[in-house]
């Protein structure tokens, strides 16, 4: 009995101890040197420790960061995932549009040229037609910040996300940021803002399950009215710099994370 008791506390030790260790490892990624000073000064809106956290990211897996814009999350992501050979990144094939195609190439410039900074990177695409262009039952965690409203807007979302369970193996999670519309506006999705009831049932269709939601990137500040949408406020500012908008902050977001049935 005493024995069985003994193991019992020496696992809950053992555990506890490499959470510990891998928090700490998280965190150090966060601060390491080489992210910039300007995107460091927004972790106070995106919370990536906690984010990263609730998503379960470990170097153990092999991590899939989709459609990484300029890299806010890769300077985080791949000096966590270092020389472990398990991170990749998705990224269209062939850009529609020339902004996304200039972001895309300077993304890969800069990542490239400073390999020794953040480790190695490896890039698989979309096609034409939104499927992923590598094998099946891959990746135990892909992670999309963001991305959502884009796709909805083409009509491609069911699409994105069908093929992104098509690359997880089964019970991957699947984790996702979203800038969040009130549930009694008119429209499902507008202007850069989703509906979360909307866009759970949206992702369950294509294969996947709720786990759990998180509030830690909420902003209950965020008045989600704005002519020019989400990019009135921080950091893209399309009306200007303006105190009433720097007040609110980054917008409120939902924080999702599914698992692949």
């Amino acid at each position: 009995m005493y024995k069985v008791l003994f193991v019992i506390i020496f696992l809950i030790i053992s555990f506890e101890k490499n959470e510990l260790l891998s928090n700490s490892v998280l965190e150090n990624s966060i601060n390491n040197k080489y992210r910039s000073e300007k995107n460091k000064k927004r972790d106070i809106y995106r919370n990536p420790y906690e984010t990263l956290s609730f998503f379960e990211v470990s170097s153990e897996k092999k991590i899939l960061e989709i459609i990484p814009g300029r890299g806010w999350y890769t300077e985080i992501l791949s000096n966590y995932m270092n020389g472990s050979k398990n991170f990749y990144v998705l990224m269209y094939e062939k850009p529609e549009i020339d902004y996304l195609k200039k972001i895309q190439n300077e993304y890969l410039k800069f990542f490239s040229k400073n390999e020794d900074k953040f480790g190695e990177i490896n890039d698989i695409y979309f096609d034409d037609n939104f499927n992923i262009i590598h094998e099946a039952n891959y990746f135990d965690l892909a992670l999309t910040f963001r991305n959502t409203h884009n796709w909805l807007k083409i009509g491609k979302a069911e699409k994105a996300f069908k093929s992104i369970n098509r690359v997880l193996k089964k019970g991957g999670i699947l984790g996702v940021v979203q800038h969040r519309e009130f549930e009694d506006a008119q429209e499902n999705f507008l202007k850069g803002y989703v509906k979360e009831k909307f866009l759970i049932k949206l992702i369950e269709e294509q294969g996947f399950k709720l786990i759990k939601n998180s509030e830690v990137n909420s902003n209950t500040r965020d008045l989600k009215n704005y002519e020019k949408g989400v990019w009135t406020l921080p950091p893209r500012l399309v009306d200007g710099a303006k105190d009433k908008y720097l007040s609110i902050g980054e917008s409120d977001r939902m924080t999702l994370k599914f698992r692949k049935l």
